[in-house]
C-alpha cells in the first residue's frame, strides 16, 4: 500500500515546509499570503443485509470513502496534498481501493515564460481522445501523473506542454511511462496587428503521446513503445463555434481488445484512431448542438493488462445526455473504446414572455437525440479466428447500441410555481453496453419514460418539490426487471433544511415476489460551504455514469451520512 510518510522523506519534507510556511505567515506577514483553501468530504454508510433486493452481507457492517484537498498558494508558488481513506471501501467501487495515505502532491511554479509543476498533474490535450488525467470522487476515478510537467508561452499566441511520469493506481504507481507533447497555436494573437479584432478566431493544436512498458509476454512479440498523435482545429465567430480533431493509436495489444480462443488469450494489433467534431450556435433564446464522434479500438492504458477503469489514458467524450432524473438515467450509455459512432444533436428555444405558448413568464423547450452504433468489423484474415485483425469502413455502421430521445419542457406557471415535463424513449444493447457480452442473455432495453417536476415557493426561502416519473418496458424480461413507477416530495422548510421522501416501485417485475418498493428518507442540512445529510432506506442495483465513464451500484439497504466542507 501506498502511504505518503513512508513513501519518500521528500513528500513528507514538502508537506512539513508548506505547513511551517502557512503557519509562520499566518502569524506574522499574513497579508502576503493569496490563499489557503480546500474541501473535505467523508460517505459512510452502514449496511443491512436485503436479500429480497439482493443487498448482500457486509462483515465490516459500515464503510467509507473520505478524502480532504488543502492547497496553498503565494504568489507564484503553489503547492497541495490529499489524503484519502476508505475503510474499507464503499459498496459500489473497485475493491482494490483499501487503505489510507496522502496519494496527491504537488508543487507549481508559474511565470511569463515557464510553468512547472512537480508531483501529481491534471492535464487534458484537445478534448482529452489522446491524453486526459483528472480525478472524478463520485466514481471513485483518478488516473493522474505522477511526474513533472512544464507549460511555455514562448511568444504570444503559442502555448506548449511536455509531461512524463506515471500513473496512479489505487495506492501506488503502474508500470508503464507516459509521455506527451502538445502545442497550440492561437492564430489571432499570432498576428495580433493584423487578426486580434477579426469577428473570426482560429486555434490550431497538435498532440503526441507514448507510453512505454517492458515485454515479459513469453508468447507474443508486443510493442513496448506504443505512440499515438493527432491534431484539432476550433473556429469561432459570435455565437458559433466549431471543434474538430483526428487521432491515431499506433498498434496496442492489450487485455482491452483481446479475444479468447480455446482457453487462449490473443490479443489485437490493429491500430486504432479516433475523430470527433462539436459544432454549436447559440444567440437569444435560441441555442443548437451538434457533436459526431467514430472511435475504433481506442483504449489507451499505460499498462496493456490494466481492467475496468485503471490507468486510462485518454478519455473517450460522451455524446449522450447524462441525465439527474432516476428513470431517464436508468440504463445509460457507456462509451465502447473497443468501437463505436455516432452523435448528438440538441436544439433549445426559449418562447418569450408574453408569447400565445410562452404566457407570462415564457417556456423553454429542449429537444435531444443521439445515437450509437457498433463498427462493423470485416476479417482480414478468414481462414484464422486468433489473428484479431480486422479492418472498418467509415460509411458503414454495426449494430444499434443505443438511443435516446426526449423532450423538455420547462415553464414557470405563476410567482410560485414553476415545472419541468420531460417525455423520452430509450434502446439500449444492454449486452454489449453494459456486460460486454454479444451474445449475451440479455434482451435489448426499449423503455418509454415520462416525467413531471413541480416546485411550489410558498414562501421567499421556502418551496416543496414534487417529482412524479415513469418507466415503461417489457414486463416479460426477468433481467431487465420491467417497468417502474418513482415518486418524491422534497420540503425545503428554509435555506438550511431540506427533507425529502423517495418511493422506487418496480411494480413491472415479472416476478411477483421482487415488485418491491424502494423507499429512501432523506434529510440535510447546509450553512454555506457546509453541507451535512443522512439518508435511510433501500437503494435499487443500477448503472451510475459521469462522462461515458459508469460503475456498478449494488442493491443495498440502511443508514448512509455525508458530510462535505469548503474552506
Amino acid at each position: 500500500m501506498f502511504n505518503f510518510f513512508n513513501k519518500s522523506s521528500l513528500a513528507a519534507t514538502f508537506l512539513l515546509i508548506v505547513l511551517l510556511q502557512v503557519n509562520s505567515h499566518a502569524q506574522t506577514v499574513s497579508d502576503e499570503i493569496n490563499s489557503v483553501h480546500g474541501n473535505f468530504q467523508i460517505d459512510a454508510q452502514y449496511y443491512n443485509p436485503d436479500s429480497l433486493i439482493g443487498a448482500p452481507k457486509v462483515p465490516e457492517k459500515m464503510l467509507s470513502n473520505a478524502f480532504g484537498n488543502v492547497n496553498y498558494i503565494k504568489g507564484k508558488f503553489s503547492a497541495g496534498i490529499r489524503y484519502e481513506a476508505y475503510n474499507n471501501v464503499m459498496q459500489g467501487f473497485d475493491q482494490r481501493y483499501k487503505g489510507q495515505g496522502i496519494v496527491n502532491r504537488f508543487v507549481r511554479y508559474r511565470d511569463d515564460l515557464l510553468d512547472i509543476t512537480v508531483g501529481n498533474i491534471y492535464e487534458q490535450f484537445g478534448s482529452g481522445l489522446l491524453f486526459r488525467t483528472y480525478y472524478e470522487p463520485g466514481l471513485l476515478y483518478d488516473n493522474s501523473l505522477d511526474g513533472i510537467r512544464v507549460i511555455s508561452n514562448p511568444y504570444k499566441g503559442i502555448t506548449l506542454k511536455a509531461l512524463v511520469g506515471k500513473q496512479r493506481s489505487f495506492f501506488t504507481t503502474g508500470e508503464g511511462i507516459v509521455r506527451g507533447v502538445d502545442g497550440e497555436i492561437n492564430i489571432n494573437e499570432l498576428f495580433d496587428s493584423s487578426g486580434a479584432k477579426a469577428k473570426t478566431k482560429v486555434i490550431v493544436g497538435g498532440s503526441f503521446v507514448s507510453k512505454y512498458q517492458v515485454d515479459d509476454d513469453p508468447d507474443f512479440v508486443l510493442p513496448q513503445n506504443v505512440g499515438a498523435y493527432g491534431g484539432r482545429i476550433n473556429i469561432m465567430n459570435g455565437g458559433f463555434n466549431l471543434f474538430a480533431e483526428y487521432v491515431y493509436k499506433e498498434n496496442d495489444p492489450s487485455l482491452a481488445n483481446s479475444s479468447v480462443v480455446a482457453g487462449k488469450t490473443y490479443y489485437s494489433y490493429k491500430y486504432g484512431d479516433g475523430a470527433f467534431v462539436s459544432g454549436s450556435y447559440a444567440t437569444r433564446g435560441f441555442s443548437f448542438l451538434l457533436q459526431l464522434k467514430r472511435i475504433d479500438n481506442m483504449s489507451y492504458r499505460s499498462e496493456r493488462d490494466a481492467t475496468l477503469q485503471n490507468l486510462m489514458i485518454n478519455y473517450l467524450p460522451a455524446t449522450t445526455r447524462q441525465h439527474t432524473y432516476l428513470m431517464p438515467a436508468f440504463s445509460p450509455y457507456a462509451t465502447q473504446p473497443t468501437g463505436e459512432v455516432g452523435g448528438m444533436g440538441e436544439l433549445q428555444y426559449k418562447l418569450q414572455k408574453g408569447s400565445p405558448l410562452g404566457g407570462k413568464y415564457g417556456m423553454e423547450i429542449t429537444l435531444n437525440y443521439s445515437h450509437a452504433n457498433a463498427l462493423k468489423q470485416h476479417n482480414v484474415d478468414d481462414s484464422t479466428t486468433t489473428s484479431n485483425l480486422y479492418y472498418t469502413k467509415w460509411n458503414e455502421a454495426g449494430v444499434d447500441l443505443y438511443h435516446d430521445l426526449f423532450l423538455e419542457v420547462s415553464k414557470k406557471f405563476t410567482k410560485k410555481v414553476k415545472g419541468t415535463f420531460m417525455l423520452c424513449n430509450q434502446f439500449n444493447n444492454l449486452n454489449i453496453v453494459q456486460h460486454n457480452t454479444p451474445k449475451g442473455k440479455y434482451k435489448n432495453a426499449k423503455s418509454n419514460i415520462v416525467v413531471a417536476d413541480i416546485t411550489y415557493k410558498y414562501k421567499s426561502n421556502s418551496a416543496i418539490r414534487f417529482e412524479g416519473q415513469g418507466m415503461f418496458r417489457d414486463n416479460n424480461d426477468t433481467l431487465n426487471l420491467g417497468s417502474w413507477a418513482v415518486g418524491m416530495i422534497e420540503w425545503t422548510p428554509n435555506t438550511h433544511v431540506f427533507i425529502a421522501v423517495l418511493d422506487q416501485y418496480n411494480y413491472g417485475n415479472p416476478v411477483e415476489s421482487k415488485k418491491l418498493h424502494y423507499f429512501l428518507l432523506t434529510a440535510g442540512y447546509t450553512n454555506g460551504p457546509h453541507r451535512i445529510s443522512m439518508s435511510y432506506g433501500k437503494q435499487r442495483q443500477g448503472i451510475f455514469c459521469v462522462g461515458g465513464v459508469c460503475r456498478t451500484v449494488p442493491a443495498s439497504n440502511g443508514v448512509a451520512i455525508s458530510i462535505t466542507s469548503t474552506f
